[in-house]
């Protein structure tokens, strides 16, 4: 059967569907061909309107119905455009827009996929089993068309990829070939003379790669590869075992290390020293070196023991081989000397000698360890030195001191005097009331003596002094008096007194102090105040002097914070913590009096988190009052016979703690530009205002400008995250609303009841 492009040649010919055909189309119309691809093959083929054109489709004989689809195919994709199946419905649609049709969508149940064969555009899934699939999308985004896609499913390592049909055929063959499980060796070559921690580097170096060192016993096994990474050379060392551990891609890769590691794993050279004697030297990063010593020659020493018991309960300890005889004393044990500028050291007898067979000395001056040892005790002294020579970490504790409290009080009395008798009597009379309370002011006999002493005529210069010191006594607040003049004297005959008074303290401190973890550190804000001990005094009768002597202890006054930090492994901090709080509040003839408060207390509290140690809240009322028996007591007028005082303190002290776990060198910088920065804001706040007539002086000292801190590592980044509380610092100086306090009320000071006046 031939296919013709005219309509009539269409009408003449009988087509059936699935016979083989010819196909003969020149400049013919896309819709024309598609109607006769929809004859031809039997399907249901429609042609977009944005599709218009023509092709040409010539074959020299007969082909069947399914090669005809996908020549027609073949020539819309030079056209660009294609087909796209939906429901048994063929839509012939631009390239451009074929994937977002809703075409067919196939998922890959092994190495190859199930979608059909050809030209025309569909939606693959390829669920990978070893490869990632982010790692495989550089690699297949060229072989897939400019307008198709390629998306990778991060949560079941999947590509979805929508291309020609034929394409993913060929993509699904790659995929397959790259999705394989990594081949790779693993091998451990034992060392006989070198030590594996030492050579691991060597190789590394040698071979030009990046791999990770591991010492320890707990670290034999090798270490999982990324992915993408299968042909990396992976070189580790074995402390327990003194072993190289090697993993490659291939056998010719471990047969170079294996190489390598037999010629330097060679016996010291004859006539060496290091025949005779094994002696290394470590250089420690970030311990201390005589106390390492220390630890080091206490752990031999416990060995020891261990040898001992063994030895004594029939069992023979192992010997150590090529072990170097030790000169000095026949006395066992260890001896040990430490002085500032000395090397440290350990001198063994014969006996601990010839057991251990090591000498451990520690060099100040260059902070590193002297060890002779044979090799497989420096192996296992190698290890543990690598387990204590690693950085601390650090803690900074933010300490937060405050203190509210308020006091009121009021006074009120009426004191008098009167005569009873006529001028001229030789006796009269005297009747008054006469009150000495806790206030501050005199009480009225001692007044009226002081006018009338001060105000006498031809009185001394002395009498004059005193009389207007009992005067300076007369207190505070509004007083009252009446006085008579008897003779040209005024006495004074009534005094009324009213007192009202109201006082505020707020403190806030906050000290701050930053440790290594198990270190004790101490800091203290304040003054040293002296306060006598004693006093001596001697007389010279000979020359008729007097010696006066006094001792003289001085302490420290102020804010005192001494604490001793222990970082757990799960990130919390314990805390041994003593804060004192100490003030200057009275000096008299016998010393100075102080007020301390002080809290000494063990906690634990998780990094970044805020932890009240303690404190004091103290609500305090006193009342006095004198009066007259009976006549105090009558309503109203009972007050001209009494005199009160009444006072009410409320005092609110907490003590907050916050310690911030600095884990590297990243978060210790980045805490002190941030405090740099914050005393930095401090001064430009507090420069001078410019002065027309003082232009010399118109600046301040201020910190220059640092540059920015570095990144912060990955471990201070997530502990920075977990950290849900700012710092203190930030915390004191964020402004607080005004909270107005209200005005005091003397009938409540009276009766006692709190009305809410102390916040």
């Amino acid at each position: 059967m031939t296919a013709w492009p005219g309509p009539h040649a269409w009408a003449q010919a009988s087509v059936r569907p699935g016979e083989p055909v010819t196909l003969n189309f020149e400049n013919a119309d896309i819709e024309a061909v598609a109607r006769a691809m929809a004859t031809i093959t039997g399907r249901n083929v429609i042609v977009d309107p944005r599709v218009r054109g023509t092709l040409n489709l010539v074959t020299e004989r007969p082909v069947a119905a399914r090669q005809a689809f996908d020549q027609f195919l073949a020539a819309l994709r030079l056209q660009g455009f294609t087909v796209v199946e939906s429901a048994g419905l063929y839509k012939v649609v631009p390239e451009a827009d074929a994937k977002l049709q809703s075409g067919g969508v196939h998922v890959s149940q092994g190495a190859f996929p199930t979608a059909p064969r050809g030209g025309q555009i569909v939606t693959q899934i390829f669920r990978l089993h070893y490869e990632n699939a982010a790692n495989l999308v550089p690699t297949l985004r060229p072989l897939i068309s400019p307008n198709n896609t390629i998306n990778v499913n991060p949560a079941t390592n999947a590509l979805v990829i929508t291309d020609y049909a034929d394409n993913l055929a060929r993509i699904a063959k790659i995929i397959a070939a790259l999705d394989v499980a990594e081949a790779s060796d693993v091998e451990v070559i034992p060392l006989q003379h070198a030590i594996a921690s030492e050579m691991v580097p060597l190789l590394n170096r040698l071979l030009g790669e990046t791999a990770a060192i591991a010492s320890g016993a707990g670290n034999a096994a090798p270490g999982t590869a990324a992915a993408g990474q299968a042909f990396r050379t992976t070189i580790l060392a074995d402390a327990r075992s003194n072993a190289v551990i090697v993993r490659a891609a291939n056998a010719a890769r471990i047969a170079q290390v294996r190489n390598l590691v037999a010629r330097l794993d060679k016996p010291p050279a004859p006539g060496s020293s290091a025949e005779h004697a094994n002696i290394h030297v470590v250089f420690l990063k970030n311990a201390d070196a005589t106390q390492m010593a220390q630890t080091l020659r206490a752990a031999l020493a416990a060995g020891q023991l261990n040898a001992n018991a063994n030895n004594a309960s029939g069992s023979s300890p192992p010997s150590t081989p090529n072990a170097p005889k030790a000169n000095g004393s026949a006395s066992a044990g260890l001896s040990s000397s430490a002085s500032l500028g000395e090397s440290a050291g350990v001198h063994f007898g014969q006996s601990q000698a010839a057991s251990t067979g090591g000498l451990i000395q520690a060099d100040p001056s260059t902070n590193s360890l002297i060890i002779t040892a044979p090799d497989p005790l420096y192996r296992q002294l190698r290890a543990v030195i690598d387990r204590l020579d690693s950085r601390r970490a650090q803690v900074l504790i933010e300490s937060m001191v405050v203190e509210v409290s308020a006091e009121k009080a009021a006074e009120f009395g009426i004191q008098w005097q009167g005569g009873i008798g006529r001028a001229g009597d030789a006796n009269v009379g005297a009747l008054g009331t006469n009150f000495r309370g806790n206030g501050s002011g005199a009480n009225i006999l001692d007044l009226a003596l002081a006018a009338a002493l001060g105000g006498a005529s031809g009185a001394s210069q002395s009498t004059r002094q005193a009389a207007a010191g009992a005067l300076s006594n007369l207190g505070a607040g509004i007083n009252l008096g009446v006085a008579h003049n008897y003779g040209g004297t005024y006495v004074l005959g009534l005094l009324a007194r009213f007192l009202e008074g109201m006082s505020d303290v707020n403190v806030l401190s906050t000290p701050n102090i930053l440790t290594l973890d198990n270190e004790e550190a101490r800091i203290l804000i304040g003054k040293n105040v002296p306060f006598v001990t004693g006093q001596y005094t001697s007389n010279n009768n000979a020359i008729g002097s007097v010696n006066p002597f006094q001792t003289i202890e001085r302490q420290d006054v102020g804010i005192s914070l001494r604490v001793k930090p222990q970082i757990n492994e799960n990130g919390t901090v314990k805390l041994a913590v003593v804060q004192e709080v100490s003030d200057l509040l009275s000096n008299s003839d016998k010393g100075p009096t102080t007020s301390k408060r002080l809290i000494e207390t063990n906690i634990l509290v998780e990094d970044g988190g805020i932890i009240v140690l303690g404190g004091l809240l103290e609500d305090r009322y006193l009342a006095s009052q004198q009066k007259v028996p009976l006549l105090g007591d009558i309503p109203v007028v009972g007050n001209a016979f009494r005199s009160e005082q009444r006072s009410r303190s409320k005092v609110n002290l907490m003590v907050f703690l916050r310690p911030t776990v600095l884990y590297d060198a990243s978060g210790s910088d980045a805490l002190a530009l941030e405090r740099y920065d914050l005393m930095r804001a401090s001064q430009h706040r507090a420069q001078p205002q410019q002065h027309l007539f003082m232009p010399s002086v118109n600046s301040a000292p201020a910190l220059p400008t640092l540059p920015a801190a570095p990144a912060l590592s990955e471990k201070e980044t997530q502990a920075r995250q977990k950290r849900t509380i700012a710092p203190l610092s930030v915390l004191t100086n964020e402004p607080e609303p005004p909270n107005p306090r209200h005005q005091p009320d003397v009938r409540n000071l009276r009766s006692g009841e709190s009305d809410g006046w102390v916040d």
